[in-house]
Parts: C-alpha cells; structure tokens; sequence
C-alpha cells in the first residue's frame, strides 16, 4: 500500500538486466557509447522528428533547468504556473542555470489557460530595460495535481507563446501517463501541438534514473551540449543512462507502464468514489489522486501500514473530524491487490 510517489517505485528488471548487460568491457564516454546512437534515433523515430537533437541527464530538474537556460537568456521571464515543478520542487534550480526568474500564472485545477498566460506575458515586458523580458513558456504534463491538459489546450498555450515570438517547454516527468491518458503519439503532444523542447521522463516510470532532453530545432544543440557540461550534468560513463533508455522504449515497455499505473489509478479513484467522507478534489486523469478526508480516517489508514503524503495538517494532532488533503500516486509496479487492500482497509 505505497503510494507516496512513483520516484519510490523499483526500476523495471529489464532496465535493471540492460545495467547488467552495458556493464560488459569498455565503451566511449560522454555520449559516444554505440547504445547511445541507437537511443537518438529511437527517439527521432518515436517524436516523428528525423532532426531532433537529442540528450540524456540522470533527473528531471537537470532536464528542465538545462532545457530552460538554453532557451532563455538571463534578462528574462519564464512564464509556468503557480503550482509548476520548477516553481515548487526544483529549489531555484532553473532560476539558477537560467539567472531568469519565473513569473507565475493562476491555475485552475492545476492547468493554466490561454487567456491566463496571455494577461500573465502581456504585464511584463513594459518597462524597458528596467524590468523583466518576456522568455520562454514551461507547460507540465501531467500537472502537479495529477490532471492533463488535452492537445488543443496544449496548442492554445503554445499560440499565445508564438504570438510574442517565445518558445515553449514541455516538462514531461510523466510524459508516458498523460500520452496513454490521451491515447495520442508522441508528436501530436509536442512539436505538433506547438513544443519547442520536452523533458521526456523514464525515472518515475520504471526507470533506474534518466531523463531525455528532446530539443526539436536543433539550431540550439550546441548550447545545450555546452550548458549540459558546465552545469556537471554530461556523465562520463554514459552507456547507463543510455542503456536504461533504450530498455524502456524496446517493445513498448514505457508505455505499459504507464499503462498499469494510470489502471491503479482508475481502480483507487473507483474506490474513493463509493468511501463516505473521502472528495476528491480534482478528476484524476493519470496516476495522481488528491483528496480530503477527516483526519480520524487518515490517522487508521497510516497506522494500518498505508503510506502516502498528508499535504495539509498534522495527521497526528488536531481534531478528529477536521478534513486533511492527502495525495496518492500509482506507479507501474502497483499491483491490484495492493489498491484492493488499501480500498479494504479504507472502507473497514
């Protein structure tokens, strides 16, 4: 009953025996490993983009704060929202790679709109060179709330960006969640939707720890290849992170994955529906859940041996009936039984 992140979950055993496998005789380092080659086009093949550059980095703050310096320049703004990753998880990490700072747009239910982003880029840029220019737009797939934002939302963020001349990032931590959620390809949910560059995540799905930085004009390669080595991010022995990415796109196994756990999901969601004081706060649309629940349910279910996050409250102090948010998250290794039990226990 562990539901506290998918970063928690175990690598899958075919990325754990691709380890195994790379880990024979002598390879080139930093990025010249033959698997890697393989990698860059399974990736080129998978986005439909025959020119992309690119890149692997062992995290997902690597990626985005990388991704980001490259396309923006210091005297900027990035637009992202208030409850974005790299505004709440990433301890300034893009602000300091970028030495931008980042303005924040109001989220309903964890997804900005057009109309939102656009008042938010239109306040700045008005004072000359006294104040902030407009940089790039970050977009996070799935939201931090565990919603989805669709393809035309995505290319009504990605007109507004291309209306003032900015680029747009796509910080896809779970990228593989909200594709199976939208049952669409990789290149409709991103440059064909108006995406610049994307963090294609493997950690939280079944990866060992590796992220791919897909930049799809590839004017800005050798930036990104510079930015990557002076930030400490280019590993010497790169056959490993280049072995765990291409066992996660052999057969699909990313998106089983992704598939299994967003089913874990569903069935936990299922189960919160028929409990008597839990309320989900927003539909949940992956492998993410927030709810409220009376801190006396919360204090059973935690001493049963369930383990997730409380997010509002002390769930041991205060009163019994007050209600406290919590978040549960699926991973790919969730088994049916484990929700079974956890829905058990909560309905006792």
């Amino acid at each position: 009953m562990f539901f506290a992140s998918d970063n928690a979950g175990p690598a899958h055993p075919k990325v754990m025996d691709a380890l195994v496998k790379a880990n024979t005789g002598y390879a080139m380092g930093y990025g010249a490993d033959p698997i890697m080659a393989e990698v860059r086009q399974q990736i080129r093949d998978l986005f439909e983009a025959p020119d992309a550059a690119v890149y692997l980095v062992i995290n997902g703050t690597s990626a985005n704060a990388l991704l980001l310096a490259t396309m923006c320049q210091p005297w900027q703004t990035i637009f992202c929202t208030d409850v974005a990753h790299i505004h709440e998880d990433e301890c300034n990490a893009p602000e300091f790679y970028t030495q931008a700072k980042l303005s924040l747009v109001p989220t309903t239910a964890g997804k900005m709109t057009a109309d939102a982003l656009r008042t938010k880029i239109k306040a700045e840029e008005t004072r000359g060179v006294h104040g902030p220019q407009r940089g790039p737009v970050s977009v996070t797939q799935v939201t931090e709330k565990g919603t989805v934002y669709t393809l035309d939302e995505i290319k009504a963020l990605t007109d507004v960006a291309r209306e003032y001349g900015l680029l747009t990032h796509l910080d896809g931590a779970r990228f593989a969640n909200a594709l199976v959620a939208l049952g669409c390809t990789p290149a409709e949910m991103t440059w064909k939707a108006g995406i610049d560059a994307v963090s294609f995540g493997g950690t939280k799905n079944g990866a060992l720890g590796v992220e791919a930085c897909v930049i799809f004009d590839p004017k800005l390669a050798w930036e990104f290849e510079l930015r990557r080595k002076r930030g400490g991010h280019l590993l010497s022995k790169h056959r490993y992170l280049s072995a765990q990415m291409q066992a996660y796109l052999a057969d699909g196994l990313w998106l089983d994955m992704a598939r299994a756990a967003n089913a874990r999901c569903v069935q936990l969601a299922e189960g919160l529906r028929q409990h008597n004081t839990a309320r989900m706060l927003f539909d949940p649309a992956a492998n993410i859940i927030f709810f409220d629940m009376p801190r006396r349910d919360h204090q059973r279910m935690l001493a049963a041996g369930a383990v997730y996050y409380v997010m509002s409250g002390d769930p041991d102090h205060g009163d019994p009936d007050e209600m406290l948010t919590a978040r549960l998250v699926t991973d790919w290794s969730m088994t049916a039984d484990g929700v079974s039990r956890f829905l058990d226990l909560l309905q006792g």
